[in-house]
């Protein structure tokens, strides 16, 4: 199993909490952000981590190279020498995948998805991309997406308040080879110039999951983090 992480965010929101590291470094109940989702994949079959950073990128290269033997897969990289935006970045690092499909983390967002369920059920759709979706009520800072009786994507509503709905959870798979990035320049984003217009189309799959969830990169939710992984990793830390 191969995984990218987009590490390369600026983390502006974070700015007022959280300075001199890049957004997946931010320093959660004792431990950097990325230590979390590296912790997290050691739990499958994982040989392989391909970062996409940018930002502030030596504060990564440092803390891998002084950690990297505690994990047991390889790390790889890509750099993003002007921000790229979501889809950019997911662009540049599919370009170093070997196998037939990747994973893909956002460098600020932690969704406990059972990995091997997900891209078993993947594969079993013929999906080009799927999605983790995570339910969620009362919610106006992400947009709702509606999927079909076959879990096809169909829709990505545009944010505002929803009472009861689904969210992108910021972790999917991809097949290595897809028409989705054909035509599009080297900076652009994911959200809007792949997932919504491939919607509807057959080849984006959304699938439920349960698991924990949280997206630091406002400072309330990073404030949450700190509190709930003080808990949630105590026996790990």
């Amino acid at each position: 199993m191969e995984v990218i992480i987009l590490a390369g965010g600026l983390g502006t929101r974070l700015r007022t909490v959280v300075n001199e590291v890049p957004k997946c470094m931010a320093p959660v109940a004792g431990k950097p952000f990325l230590w979390y989702l590296l912790k997290y994949l050691t739990h499958y079959n994982v040989h392989r981590v391909i970062l996409s950073v940018g930002y502030l990128r030596e504060v990564v290269f440092r803390w891998i190279e002084e950690y990297k033997d505690e994990y047991p897969f390889d790390f790889d990289y890509v750099v993003e020498e002007e921000p790229l935006g979501t889809g950019g970045g997911i662009k540049l690092a599919m370009n170093k995948v070997l196998g037939t499909e990747a994973i893909i983390l956002n460098g600020d967002t932690y969704f406990d998805v059972d990995l091997d369920a997900f891209l078993r059920i993947h594969n079993n759709y013929n999906s080009l991309l799927s999605i983790a979706l995570k339910r969620m009520t009362a919610f106006d800072r992400y947009g709702n997406i509606k999927c079909g009786l076959n879990n096809e994507v169909q829709e990505f509503e545009e944010k505002k308040y929803c009472e009861n709905g689904q969210i992108n959870g910021g972790v999917y798979v991809l097949n290595k080879v897809v028409p989705f990035f054909d035509n599009l320049p080297d900076k652009f984003s994911f959200e809007t110039q792949v997932l919504q217009p491939n919607s509807g189309k057959g080849c984006i799959y959304g699938f439920v999951q349960e698991g924990y969830f949280i997206d630091i990169g406002i400072p309330e939710d990073y404030q949450k983090a700190n509190h709930d992984f003080s808990s949630l990793f105590k026996f790990s830390i």
